[in-house]
């Protein structure tokens, strides 16, 4: 079973708008993103907490998505 990650990606011209990755782990999305993004720093993996998008997610594992015209927060109540 898949669980949604929010991530934290910067390049070497600034920070992409805020990508969600499904994946079985936190360990598993980083491998994702590590692969779709080979150039760039994955700063932070988490569980969003309550964010919720209007946008389209994905289910299936490895889906990976960018959000435009939103940038990176960390969850409320948690560790980002």
């Amino acid at each position: 079973m898949t669980r949604l990650f929010i991530a934290h990606i910067r390049t070497a011209d600034g920070p992409r708008p805020l990508v969600t990755v499904r994946a079985a782990s936190e360990a598993e999305a980083r491998l994702f993103l590590e692969a779709r993004y080979p150039d760039d720093l994955i700063e932070a993996v988490t569980e969003p907490g309550d964010w919720a998008s209007d946008s389209d997610t994905g289910t299936d594992s490895g889906d990976v998505r960018e959000h435009p015209g939103t940038l990176w927060q960390p969850p409320a109540g948690g560790a980002g």
